[in-house]
């Protein structure tokens, strides 16, 4: 692609931040001063916005979205735009991803036609023993932290499918962290949040608490920090290159200076000298892995998601595959019939889901099983198209090999029941296409706000507190249990669909355990409704909530449900025996995200979420 001539960049760049200014001051107003909603069934508050050379579109602070198209601009691929976005929701979005954090990315490659998907997830310590923790420790604090994901896939990303150094991708990353950025009201409601939490420990205190104090909303907030971290692997790259080595040499260099080199020793060093877990032996070992991605069909579509160690990728595709017997589009959108089936078939997935997903290291899950179109048709019949069900038990999706079936079983360590309640998850989503039809999703998280809550020396990271109650389960028998070296589950699952091989849909969610049910609903407003991008993800929608957890067959459920929803629909599903709590307006239930493909014309359209910070930008 031709790099644009540096003018019309800088043009190009005060275009976009004059009207993301625009759309944010329109958004501040009293209601009676916004511009009036588009009226009919289109109606959305937000345009759909196009793109001809590259889209990106975040589910959060609109300068990781502005980072990945500065690179497009540059004459960037996807991936390389990704690494960009990656990296500054690292320093912008401190709460929800970072470098230390775990998750997964989707990978569509224009050229080849296929589809890939990488795990970016971290382990727990090799020092762990279950029966020391507690569920206050699992969840956070400096016994909380697990081997860091996210940054050595990054580099994984740009060594098999980017075109530039991971030091150019770095540079927006860079420059805001070192030089500052306007902190955010979602920032700085979360720090205020943790403020008790952070005095405890004086790095994080430095950080977060400048003067000891929680700082203002558009302060200029700067991580030095990570800003020295940063620049440390982008000096390892380089250095690398000037010996002659490859490029794909020089990038390993980068990653072994984080995971083996000084930026692992200070790690290493802050958490033997604070009683943490993790070591140097269990950083050097990390890597990433490339995996087969989780497929289904669906009504003529491929849909490629996230397999283990997600859970929320094979949530969404059996979903999908549950739903498929339906005819759904005769319904009507925001029907009471069609939220009922859709409410059944989540509670019918995720009760396989909980029984059997875990770390492939440790247990042999029947994928293929759960993935039959034959068990589908099986579990459906559980559904009562007029009356809700109770959270059902699992059920035994078939066996196609012996190793399915394998499963490894408790150790003779102690392993005490851990409370049943899990602990929210803080996460992120987006999406990039270039000019060159790459497309990639990606859904980093650092698990619950701010992650262990604890940063790390003079790193300026925060690690992903994965051992959590929800990532793990508090049940012994369970094959999410916790354990030594076992890679918790996330429920992120990036989703790219493509119609007769080519690119038709990105889709990516935050939410914890809504991100799936989040999904299966865009889903099938794009899919079986048709809705333009950014009217699927305004929507109004609805998440399931499980009391004490979805580990439990017989748990009650909970709908919670956006009041934009027609009443006499929601009185139909207190009828059908839903047990409804309505939020008011948009209530932030997940922040979608994605670029649509016009199946007509070929031109894309990218969608971002009014619930929270979510922004797309083309060109």
């Amino acid at each position: 692609m031709t790099q644009p001539p540096r003018s019309i960049h800088r043009l190009l760049v005060s275009t976009v931040a004059v009207l993301l200014a625009s759309t944010s001051v329109a958004a501040s107003l009293p209601a009676q001063e916004r511009p009036p909603e588009r009226a009919g069934p289109t109606r959305s508050h937000r345009p759909e916005v196009p793109g001809v050379h590259g889209l990106v579109t975040t589910g959060g602070q609109p300068l990781a979205a502005m980072a990945g198209a500065r690179i497009l601009m540059k004459g960037g691929n996807a991936i390389d735009a990704a690494v960009a976005v990656l990296a500054t929701l690292n320093v912008v979005e401190p709460a929800n991803s970072g470098a230390g954090g775990n998750g997964f990315m989707t990978y569509f490659d224009r050229k080849s036609g296929k589809v890939y998907s990488l795990n970016m997830t971290g382990a727990a310590p090799k020092a762990l023993k279950a029966a020391s923790m507690t569920p206050e420790t699992l969840g956070e604090g400096i016994q909380a932290g697990i081997v860091p994901g996210l940054f050595g896939g990054w580099v994984a990303m740009l060594d098999r499918f980017g075109t530039m150094r991971l030091a150019t991708v770095l540079e927006p990353a860079i420059d805001y962290a070192a030089n500052g950025h306007p902190l955010d009201k979602t920032v700085v409601r979360g720090i205020e949040g943790r403020k008790a939490f952070f005095e405890k420990f004086p790095s994080s205190a430095a950080l977060f608490l400048p003067g000891g104090q929680v700082p203002e909303v558009g302060v200029m907030f700067r991580n030095p920090g990570l800003a020295t971290t940063l620049r440390k692997v982008a000096e390892a790259e380089r250095q690398a290159v000037g010996r002659g080595a490859s490029r794909s040499t020089a990038l390993q260099a980068a990653h072994d200076r984080f995971y083996k080199g000084d930026i692992a020793q200070e790690m290493s060093r802050f958490f033997r000298e604070n009683g943490g877990l993790l070591t140097a032996e269990d950083l050097a070992v990390y890597k990433p892995i490339w995996a087969e991605p989780v497929h289904t069909t669906y009504r003529g579509y491929d849909v490629y998601t996230s397999p283990s160690t997600s859970r929320g990728g094979l949530e969404v595709a059996m979903q999908l595959n549950l739903i498929e017997g339906y005819d759904v589009s005769k319904l009507g959108q925001t029907s009471p019939e069609l939220e009922h089936l859709l409410i059944e078939a989540i509670k019918v997935a995720k009760s396989d889901i909980y029984k059997y997903v875990a770390d492939p290291k440790f247990t042999r899950m029947p994928i293929a099983g759960m993935l039959s179109k034959t068990y589908a048709a099986e579990r459906r019949a559980l559904i009562e198209q007029a009356r809700a069900i109770a959270y059902p038990a699992a059920g035994t999706p078939p066996v196609t090999t012996t190793s399915e079936a394998e499963v490894i079983g408790p150790t003779d360590e102690p392993r005490p029941r851990f409370a049943d309640e899990a602990q929210d998850g803080h996460t992120t989503s987006f999406s990039v296409v270039d000019a060159a039809g790459n497309a990639v999703v990606v859904t980093p998280t650092l698990g619950s706000g701010f992650g262990t809550g604890v940063v790390v020396g003079n790193t300026g990271l925060l690690l992903n507190n994965g051992m959590r109650i929800g990532s793990t389960s508090p049940y012994p028998e369970d094959v999410n249990y916790v354990r030594a070296g076992q890679i918790p589950i996330l429920n992120n699952s990036p989703i790219v669909v493509l119609r007769d091989g080519k690119l038709a849909l990105t889709l990516g969610s935050p939410g914890g355990e809504t991100i799936g049910q989040t999904q299966f609903q865009t889903l099938v407003n794009v899919l079986d409704f048709k809705m333009p991008i950014q009217e699927a993800i305004e929507s109004p929608r609805f998440a399931l909530q499980a009391s004490p957890n979805f580990y439990r067959a017989g748990s009650p459920i909970t709908v919670r449900i956006e009041g934009r929803f027609p009443a006499a629909t929601l009185d139909a599903l207190r009828g059908m025996g839903h047990t409804l709590t309505v939020v008011p307006g948009f209530g932030a239930i997940g922040n979608m995200q994605g670029i649509l493909v016009d199946p007509t014309h070929g031109t894309m359209t990218a969608g971002a979420d009014p619930r929270l910070s979510g922004y797309a930008i083309g060109w």
